[in-house]
């Protein structure tokens, strides 16, 4: 898997770089030969064109540089890659455009009003410029291609910089075309053409360049996409068990997306559960952005519907603990809660009783309904404790048995075991009950049987009785 993730990365920047230096190679080019006729013939649209050609150049070297470093994976130093690269890229590439619109525009208006220019239009002219347009829409299309494939906004940039040469290069030659009818039929105002020709590639390259640095712009303050934030909240709300949708970033480096999203989850959620929810959370969120890096952070928030059960099982929750066998009592109008809760072992008892204070003032400041509390502590383990084989009691298994017989929910009786453990007798068992009873009922049946088992054998220190469905009673 990792293998062939490297190989189509591989693949990417190879033919992100290949496509970027056919595109200097055919810019040198078409540079060379516009500058050389422009200079020829004195149209300073043709030599407009070759200042825009030769700034193109100079972006497509940027380029070529840029997609070769903004593909390198992230390091300890560029945490998110180096994919901002690009966007710098595209950054400079609108300031070379708007450095040759201040040019073209000075130089067209001191043709017009202050340095009148003779032009002579020549096939070479008009042959230089529909070369340029043929190589133009070769470039934009090869270059538009792999921008769409990897989502590359240098080589977009660059695609974009070579359809609007296009453009510009017809306009040039609607310009030399009326400075030639100028000429050929002695219409004087037809041989001004050329640099109004000229001021309209500025307004193409103006126009360009402001979309370009919005984009530009964008990605380096890190904007978000338009309306994707909307789009999220609505799709991450959408998922079961989600309260909530806090905050939504979203930012781009390069062609990657790097989301954060903060939701609110039920408080009495587990660690397993949260970490299933995040990915819910991080799928929905990669299904409009894919390959995005998503990072969920999940807050516990109370609901509407919580029980006081659930309110106590949260504030020991908050602490990393959990109580069991919680019962709730209603004396005279006031609520009576009683708890058990396990603590390590290797707690003394003053420690213990001090946690045991802390947490039960908190559920009282948690659920002001409850007047009194009071706590069962039990150790929890934390040692293996080594014991001896299983032990046989053919007389005590039957007294076991006859006490079952007792209750008609029981079924059966089966894998009795007996073990010694530090000089203390364990007895575990299972017992087969209808699929249909209750929870309730079953826990009644079982903690019934337990204190009757250690009464008919005093020396059980411990006994666990496992619970079974008569339709699934063998495991």
């Amino acid at each position: 898997m990792a293998t062939s993730y490297i190989s189509g990365a591989g693949s990417m920047r190879a033919e992100k770089r290949s496509v970027a230096r056919n595109s200097v190679i055919a810019a040198i080019a078409i540079t060379a030969l516009k500058i050389f006729v422009g200079a020829a013939t004195g149209s300073l649209g043709l030599i407009s064109e070759a200042a825009h050609s030769g700034l193109d150049l100079i972006a497509a070297v940027i380029t070529f540089f840029s997609v070769g470093v903004s593909d390198k994976p992230a390091d300890a130093d560029h945490q998110y890659g180096h994919g901002k690269v690009e966007n710098f890229s595209a950054f400079i590439e609108t300031g070379l455009l708007l450095v040759t619109c201040v040019w073209i525009v000075s130089e067209a208006v001191r043709r017009l009003f202050f340095h009148h220019v003779v032009i002579e239009p020549t096939l070479a002219a008009f042959g230089t410029l529909f070369l340029s347009m043929a190589v133009d829409f070769w470039r934009s299309r090869a270059l538009g291609k792999t921008a769409l494939r990897y989502d590359s906004q240098a080589l977009e940039a660059d695609a974009l910089h070579f359809t609007t040469d296009i453009w510009s290069s017809g306009v040039v030659v609607i310009g030399l075309a009326l400075v030639w009818l100028g000429h050929k039929f002695s219409i004087p105002w037809l041989r001004v053409a050329d640099p109004f020709a000229a001021l309209a590639v500025a307004g193409v390259i103006i126009y360009v360049s402001s979309r370009l640095a919005r984009q530009t712009v964008d990605a380096l303050l890190d904007a978000a996409p338009r309306g994707i934030r909307g789009q999220i909240v609505r799709e991450v709300a959408g998922i079961p068990g989600v309260l909530d949708v806090d905050r939504v970033r979203v930012r781009r480096a390069g062609n990657r997306y790097f989301a954060e999203v903060q939701v609110a989850l039920s408080r009495n959620a587990t660690l397993q559960h949260s970490d299933t929810m995040a990915s819910s959370v991080t799928d929905a969120v990669q299904r409009l952005l894919p390959a995005a890096d998503v990072t969920i952070r999940t807050l516990p928030r109370a609901t509407g519907t919580e029980s006081i059960f659930d309110r106590i099982h949260a504030v020991a929750a908050r602490h990393n603990m959990g109580v069991h066998d919680v019962n709730v009592q209603d004396l005279n109008g006031k609520l009576h809660v009683e708890q058990h809760l396990e603590l390590d072992e290797r707690l003394s008892l003053k420690e213990a009783h001090d946690f045991v204070s802390v947490l039960e003032a908190e559920m009282r400041s948690e659920v002001p309904e409850i007047n009194s509390i009071l706590t069962h502590i039990e150790s929890d383990s934390a040692t293996i404790e080594p014991g001896d084989a299983a032990l046989k009691d053919a007389s005590l298994e039957a007294k076991l048995r006859r006490i079952v017989a007792e209750f008609p929910e029981v079924i059966d009786l089966h894998e009795v075991v007996l073990k010694r453990v530090r000089d203390r007798i364990y007895l575990s068992c299972h017992i087969t009950m209808p699929d249909d009873l209750s929870l309730a009922r079953v826990h009644d049946i079982s903690t019934a049987l337990e204190i009757r088992f250690k009464q008919a054998a005093p020396d059980l220190f411990k006994v666990l009785i496992h619970t079974e469905p008569l339709t699934d009673n063998r495991r």
